[in-house]
C-alpha cells in the first residue's frame, strides 16, 4: 500500500514524554509516511513534565494538557482538533482514556493490551461500535512482511489442514528484581494495579497469542495454565506456560517468559500442517522458513514474498532490512486508511484489513482471564470466553 501524499491527519498523543521508549516509537511511526501530524498531547502526568514534552516536540504551549480529560473535550471543540489520539501510557489508563476521546467522537490508536479487564475490553468494543470510531491495537508483530505473507500461504491451503501452533515470547530483562531497584519500567510493569493482573502473559504473551491467531487464523477454545513468579518478592507472573485447545482441533502452545537468561526479544511462531511447515523468528524479521511436506526448506526473503499482503507492508527494495518500526508504521499507515475511508464515506482498501482492532484486543484479555482461572484452580483444561 503506497503513501497516499493526502493531508496529514492530526494525531495527539496521551503518555509518552521525554525518555519515554514507547511514546517516541509511536511518534516515528505515525510520521514515516507522511499520514500523521502530531499537533497535541498530555504526555505525563504533571503539568511541567507534560509542558516539557511538547515544547521539546515543538508543539504550541495551548495544545499541551495536563490532563487528557481536558485535551478530550478541548481538542473536540476545536475546528482544527485532532482527528486520532494516540495512547501510551501504563495499561491501567488505556481504558479510561480511550473511553473518553471515543465518547469525543476521535478515533484513538492504543497501545496493547486494550485494557486490564474483560469487562473494561467489552465495554470499549461496544463504545467503538456505538461512536462508529476506529480503535485500533498496536500489535506490531502482525504488520512484518513476512507475518503477511505467512498468513496468505495459511489461507491458500500451502500448509493443507493445521495441526500445531507453537509460538513463544522470551525475554530476560526481569531476570533481576528491578522493581525493588527503582527501575521505571520495571516498577509498573510488575505493579497489579498499573500493568493488571498478569504479568509476563500479559505483557508479551498477548503478543504471541495475537500473532499466532493472526497467522493461523484460529482461535483458542481452551487452555490450560500455569504461571510462575521466579523473582522472589515479584507479584506478577514472570513466566507463563499455556497449552492450547483450538477450535477445530488443532493444538498448540505458548510460552512467555521474561525471566529466560539470554534472550533478548525471542518471539518465534511455528505452525505444522497436514502439507508443511511454517516458521517466523522475529529476530530475522526479514527471513519466513517453509517446509512443505517431503521437501527441502525454503527460506523466503522479505521483498521477494509474492503477495498483494505482504507488498503492501514492503517500504524498500529486497536486501534492505525493514523491521519493528515499520511494522508499527505499517499499522499507522493502516490506520489512517480507516479514517480517511469513513470520513470520505467508502469501504476501506483491502490492504488495510489487517489492522488489529478492538475485537484483537478483547481476544488477547479473554485468553489471559481464561489462563488465570486455569492457573487458580490448579492448571485444569478451562473454556476461553468468546467475545
Amino acid at each position: 500500500m503506497s503513501a497516499s501524499f493526502q493531508r496529514p491527519l492530526r494525531l495527539g498523543m496521551v503518555g509518552g514524554g521525554q525518555e519515554a521508549f514507547i511514546g517516541a516509537v509511536h511518534r516515528i511511526a505515525a510520521r514515516l509516511d507522511g499520514e500523521f501530524e502530531l499537533v497535541a498531547g498530555a504526555f505525563s502526568s504533571t503539568a511541567e513534565r507534560s509542558a516539557a514534552s511538547g515544547a521539546a516536540l515543538g508543539l504550541m504551549s495551548e495544545r499541551c494538557y495536563a490532563d487528557w480529560r481536558e485535551m478530550a473535550r478541548r481538542e473536540a471543540d476545536r475546528p482544527d482538533g485532532i482527528e486520532a489520539v494516540a495512547i501510551v501510557t501504563p495499561n491501567h489508563l488505556h481504558a479510561p482514556v480511550a473511553q473518553a476521546f471515543l465518547q469525543a467522537g476521535i478515533d484513538v490508536i492504543c497501545d496493547k493490551p486494550l485494557a486490564l479487564s474483560v469487562r473494561e475490553g467489552r465495554e470499549l468494543a461496544a463504545l467503538a461500535q456505538a461512536r462508529q470510531r476506529l480503535l485500533a491495537v498496536t500489535y506490531n508483530y502482525s504488520a512484518y512482511p513476512a507475518v503477511r505473507h505467512a498468513r496468505e500461504l495459511v489461507r491458500a491451503g500451502v500448509l493443507g489442514e493445521l495441526r500445531l501452533v507453537q509460538v513463544e515470547y522470551a525475554q530476560d530483562w526481569l531476570a533481576e528484581p528491578l522493581e525493588q531497584q527503582g527501575q521505571k519500567q520495571a516498577s509498573w510493569r510488575c505493579d497489579p494495579a498499573l500493568a493488571g493482573p498478569a504479568g509476563a502473559l500479559g505483557d508479551i504473551g498477548t503478543h504471541a497469542y495475537q500473532l499466532a491467531s493472526f497467522v493461523s487464523g484460529l482461535r483458542a477454545a481452551s487452555v490450560c495454565a500455569e504461571l510462575s513468579s521466579f523473582v522472589p518478592g515479584r507479584r506478577l507472573d514472570d513466566n507463563a506456560q499455556l497449552l492450547l485447545r483450538f477450535a477445530g482441533g488443532a493444538r498448540g502452545a505458548l510460552w512467555a517468559s521474561q525471566v529466560a537468561s539470554g534472550c533478548e526479544n525471542a518471539l518465534r511462531l511455528r505452525l505444522y500442517g497436514s502439507k508443511g511447515g511454517l516458521e517466523f523468528d522475529q529476530e530475522q524479521p526479514n527471513q519466513l522458513r517453509l517446509t512443505r511436506q517431503g521437501g527441502a526448506t525454503e527460506i523466503l526473503t522479505r521483498g521477494r514474498l509474492d503477495s498483494a499482503a505482504a507488498r503492501a507492508a514492503t517500504r524498500l527494495p529486497p536486501g534492505h532490512p525493514e523491521g519493528y518500526l515499520e511494522a508499527f508504521a505499517q499499522l499507522y499507515r493502516e490506520a489512517a486508511e480507516h479514517i480517511r475511508a469513513r470520513q470520505q464515506g467508502r469501504a476501506p482498501a483491502a490492504e488495510s484489513l489487517g489492522l488489529p482492532q478492538v475485537a484483537d484486543g478483547l481476544e488477547g484479555l479473554l485468553l489471559v482471564d481464561a489462563a488465570l482461572r486455569s492457573h487458580r484452580a490448579g492448571g485444569i483444561w478451562t473454556r476461553v470466553e468468546t467475545t
